[in-house]
């Protein structure tokens, strides 16, 4: 099931092109057109599913695959280290209505190898 105006499903429907990391029948993994990360790609599913928040029982397999894949595309590009995020609803950041999974990393590491988070803030990044 999709929606007629969601990006996302316009994209797995291979009607908008997109830069695409894996497929198989329920997901597609393309990269993000605004990268937040040197390396930053999707995990969605092709099935329309609002966000996190709209999910229901029958949907757990598909969560689980979604972060599994995301493990394997991460591994595939050499990740040692990344970050999953879901983002759910505005308030959380969610900017498109069609739940996706980012998978962030390829960061350098921190001088400081004391740091907790290897993401640097965009307004504060120590090895500048």
């Amino acid at each position: 099931m999709s929606n007629v105006e969601c990006i996302f499903c316009k994209i797995t429907k291979k009607e908008v092109p997109a830069d695409i990391v894996f497929e198989d029948d329920t997901l597609m993994v393309f990269k993000d057109i605004h990268p937040s990360a040197p390396i930053h790609d999707l995990v969605v599913p092709k099935e329309h599913i609002q966000s996190i928040a709209s999910l229901e029982g029958n949907h757990r397999d598909i969560l689980a695959h979604m972060i599994y894949t995301a493990k394997e595309v991460a591994a595939k590009a050499g990740l040692k280290g990344y970050k999953l995020v879901f983002n759910v609803g505005r308030d959380g950041g969610q900017v498109i209505d069609h739940l996706h999974l980012h998978i962030l990393g390829g960061w350098h590491p921190v001088k400081d190898k004391t740091a907790i988070d290897a993401m640097p803030h965009p307004r504060h990044d120590p090895r500048t």
